[in-house]
């Protein structure tokens, strides 16, 4: 009888068959070696489609699962159908989170499959990296960690202005800032001179970010408004040009004030209250009626990221794709030129992840689907200003939906 030798490892059981001597092969009934290669050439089925969670009101309402969550989540892994978590919470690493919600959910979940309303900040490294950046929001300084984590280098947050120089906002005491401040460097200050609480601080600011909900409206309302009226972000300056009618927007925000940039721009959220809650969008609108009453109605300008924005959902996609690649793509050489054709968007908010899905312009000429649930801040009796393609109860219905328009068996 002949002896099988192998030589390098075959890459398939296909190819096991094709390295068997002739005299082996004769051997085993034709019938087995038609079902040999026929096997070997089945590949576990390959979806061109994927899917996008909000978390908050469709897997989530705080920390509490929503019924069959879990359930939905543990059908796609085990059919190996792509998705991510795109949400418009924040204000804690992509790692942290992304292990509250995997405990919360009892489902694996890894930061590739995360992106949340600030995580595209990290693409901006490259601009501010060594730039004075001003964090704003979030509890305590998780959100200053989190910036320094993307790759700033020279982060501030209100807390350190308040400890540092006590008079910016006199109707607080900045005693309850003190655990989270930081004392400025010399390489934060400006060479020139001052004098404590009587001139302005020697400080620069280059770059405002609202990582996430505002804790102190009050205190960072103040911090705005002086830096958006500076004379380039100098702290406690005023520009010459507010107020300037023969300058674009009467002079305002035209003397290289620091760039505004918002994370989020969600009115209403779901959370553990049984009524919808203030958002950062509450802050931005609070804040923009106190800009439009002092510069008389000028515009504000502005960088919003977060779901319904473009760039957020773009730099959605490019994560979903190499997920979907790393998922996929092992032992399967087509995978990297296969196009992923739609993704389903599931939401609860019509303003926020209808309307991004709607919208959306895919760089890669993919479909974006919108799915709207019940289980969140959602209202029956009001007719959404963006409609989407399906509204269904809860997010196992959404992902029936989805599989149902595939023909996913």
């Amino acid at each position: 009888m002949a002896t099988l030798i192998w030589g390098t490892r075959p890459r398939s059981l296909a190819a096991a068959v094709g390295q068997v001597p002739k005299l082996l092969q004769a051997s085993v009934p034709r019938q087995w070696q038609h079902n040999l290669q026929t096997s070997a050439q089945v590949l576990p089925k390959v979806s061109d489609f994927a899917f996008a969670f909000d978390i908050d009101g469709v897997l989530l309402r705080s920390s509490n699962p929503l019924p069959r969550a879990r359930k939905a989540l543990s059908y796609l892994q085990e059919q190996r159908i792509p998705f991510i978590l795109l949400t418009n919470g924040g204000g804690k690493s992509e790692k942290e989170r992304v292990q509250e919600i995997s405990d919360h959910l009892e489902v694996p979940l890894d930061v590739s499959m995360f992106v949340q309303a600030h995580t595209p900040f990290a693409e901006l490294v490259g601009e501010y990296k060594d730039k004075c950046i001003l964090v704003v929001g979030g509890e305590g300084d998780k959100c200053r960690k989190v910036a320094e984590n993307y790759g700033f280098a020279n982060v501030l947050t209100p807390a350190d202005l308040i400890t540092a120089f006590p008079n910016l906002w006199p109707f607080g005491s900045f005693q309850n800032y003190k655990p989270y401040a930081r004392a400025l460097s010399n390489s934060t200050l400006s060479p020139r001179s001052y004098t404590p609480n009587l001139t302005p601080p020697p400080l620069k600011i280059d770059a405002i970010f609202i990582f996430h909900d505002p804790r102190d409206w009050a205190l960072d309302t103040q911090l705005l408004l002086d830096l958006l009226l500076s004379s380039s972000g100098h702290l406690g300056s005023l520009s010459p040009k507010n107020g300037n009618p023969s300058l674009p927007n009467n002079g305002y925000q035209q003397d290289s004030q620091p760039p505004l940039y918002f994370s989020n721009p969600d009115l209403l959220w779901a959370a553990a209250y049984h009524l919808p809650r203030l958002g950062q969008g509450g802050f931005r609108e609070a804040f923009e009626g106190v800009w439009k009453a002092v510069t008389g109605n000028a515009k504000l300008e502005k960088k919003m990221f977060g779901k319904p924005h473009q760039e957020t959902f773009a730099f959605a996609e490019k994560r979903l794709a190499r997920h979907r690649h790393a998922l996929l793509g092992a032992g399967r050489s087509r995978i990297g030129t296969e196009g992923l054709k739609r993704v389903y968007m599931v939401g609860d908010n019509p303003e926020s992840d209808i309307q991004g899905a709607n919208e959306f312009k895919s760089p890669a000429g993919s479909q974006w689907r919108s799915i709207l649930v019940r289980s969140g801040v959602f209202d029956e009796g009001k007719e959404p200003v963006h409609r989407p393609d399906v509204v269904v109860g809860d997010v196992w219905d959404a992902v029936e939906w989805g599989l149902e328009r595939e023909g996913w068996k």
